[in-house]
């Protein structure tokens, strides 16, 4: 007589309310730091040209190890890895907090971006494979999804106040209550699945290529945006990373044991889910750094008004995410959510093409805000739930791990491709105007206006690269209504999302 299949965790709410807490603090750490870099470069005296290594290098260690992080939840323990991650991020932060010069506070980065690509994969994993009833997982990924959206905002509004009020080490410091507390409850609290775990080998050729290719595809991005597109070094990292990453995928395709199953990448709708969420986060990212330049600069918003200022956006995810996006995942299909989704997020992003140097916030931005939070939101939530859907539990980590490499990713790539593209509209605005601007108001106003030019100009670009997402969503992800049956559980789907009538290991 065959066993019954284990009941759910009694405590998988419980422990969702931990795993959250360590995801908010990775995602805001994207962002807290960017309103804090300008005291902690006085106080340290970081030279202009080095500034943005502060910002690069936890990028650099996020995005190339998080492949080897979700690998590594998955031969290791997800628990284990998200308890190691947290206790890592820690005691970074501590060390970023407690600098003294600009190499400690750039190694500190490092680690913290290290650290992150040990936790997020593990994050999201541990929650595909413990919540696997439809409704459950729908709510579940719901609050995931606001979090992972949302928390670049409440990344802007927490640094801004931490700058103002206290110092900008605080930003750092910040993280230590939430790590401590997401740690604590772990332990406490989170039970996985012990059929969950692979037991194969580590690929470590692959482990090499891919880190170094995805350093190299992210330093590229970053390289591009200070030195240019054209520049010989810029160059030779997207051929080093074009190189390495095709290496890679040959590795993997003979290799016994991959780092990456090619499995996970050729699902057709994992596949869409992997590159219209890149392309959202694109969009997003030059938004925020726009937004935040806009704000401060152009309208004279302090640090804590500016980060207050993109909450219509938080809440606009949350509740495109909570409400929206979880009360529909059971009842239609993820393309019916994430299309229409992106597409809410491109008439919001449509809105702020029409920016002047004297917009109005209410009239405008706030009412922008509020489309692209709810586009967002409920466009996210099942893209994260279907990321890893049908994935054998052996591979939810490394699934998971490339949700967040192509939100890594896509955040390089936006900031750099747009911020270039702002600049150079920006100086092509001034060029053809600056004879005519002969007195200093003339002058002050005309710089003011070729900025919003430039921004304008890049975000008609971010329109267009969510109208691609949206257009990819449709046609590539054609998963059926993700329910509470054996597919939602794990099990695979075929080509044409229909569930495959497989057996489904009990969690």
């Amino acid at each position: 007589m065959p066993e019954p299949a284990s009941q759910p965790d009694p405590k998988r709410w419980t422990a969702l309310a931990f795993i959250a807490i360590a995801q908010l603090m990775v995602v805001l750490d994207a962002t807290i730091v960017n309103i804090a870099l300008p005291s902690a470069q006085s106080d340290l005296g970081i030279s202009d040209g080095n500034r943005q290594w502060v910002i690069t290098a936890y990028a650099l260690a996020f995005g190339g190890l998080l492949l080897f992080g979700g690998r590594i939840a998955d031969l290791w323990g997800r628990k284990q890895t998200f308890i190691t991650g947290l206790i890592g991020f820690a005691v970074a932060s501590a060390l970023g907090g407690a600098a003294v010069s600009q190499g400690m506070l750039l190694g500190a980065r490092a680690l913290q971006g290290a650290f992150g690509a040990l936790l997020a994969p593990a994050a999201l994993s541990l929650l595909s494979v413990m919540f696997t009833d439809g409704k459950e997982r729908a709510k579940a990924f719901g609050i995931y999804g606001a979090i992972a959206g949302g928390g670049g905002a409440i990344g802007l509004i927490l640094g801004g106040v931490l700058t103002e009020y206290l110092d900008w080490r605080w930003t750092f410091y910040v993280n230590i209550p939430f790590a401590v507390v997401a740690a604590a409850g772990a332990l406490l609290v989170i039970r996985e699945p012990a059929e969950a775990r692979n037991r194969s080998s580590l690929d470590i050729p692959g482990v090499v290529l891919s880190t170094l290719g995805l350093v190299a595809l992210v330093y590229g991005f970053t390289r591009a945006e200070e030195h240019g597109w054209s520049e010989r070094g810029t160059i030779w990292m997207f051929i080093a990373a074009v190189a390495l990453l095709a290496a890679f995928i040959a590795v993997e395709a003979r290799t016994k044991a991959p780092l990456l199953p090619l499995r996970v990448l050729v699902d057709r709708n994992r596949g869409g889910v992997y590159l219209s969420l890149g392309l959202a986060i694109i969009a997003m990212f030059g938004l925020f750094l726009f937004l935040t330049y806009y704000l401060q600069i152009v309208q004279g918003y302090s640090p804590v008004k500016t980060g207050f200022a993109f909450l219509p956006m938080i809440t606009g995810m949350i509740i495109g995410s909570t409400q929206i996006g979880t009360r529909l995942m059971t009842r239609v299909r993820p393309r019916l959510l994430m299309g229409p989704g992106f597409l809410v997020a491109s008439a919001g992003m449509l809105m702020l093409t029409q920016l002047e140097t004297d917009s109005s916030y209410a009239a405008l931005i706030l009412p922008a805000q509020l489309l692209l939070g709810l586009g967002m939101g409920t466009a996210f939530m099942p893209a994260m739930s279907l990321a890893t859907h049908g994935v054998q539990p052996q591979d939810a980590g490394v699934a998971s791990a490339m949700v967040n490499t192509s939100q890594q990713v896509g955040g390089a790539i936006g900031t750099a491709l747009l911020n270039t593209i702002a600049a150079s509209a920006t100086t092509s605005y001034v060029a053809s105007r600056a004879a005519a601007a002969t007195t200093e108001p003339a002058q002050r106003l005309l710089r003011l206006e070729s900025m919003v030019h430039g921004y304008t100009s890049a975000i008609w670009w971010a329109v267009g690269i969510l109208l691609v997402a949206a257009a990819i969503a449709f046609i590539s992800v054609n998963a059926r209504v993700q329910s509470g049956g054996p597919a939602a559980a794990g099990g695979p789907t075929d080509g044409d999302g229909e569930p495959e009538q497989v057996p489904v290991m009990a969690h």
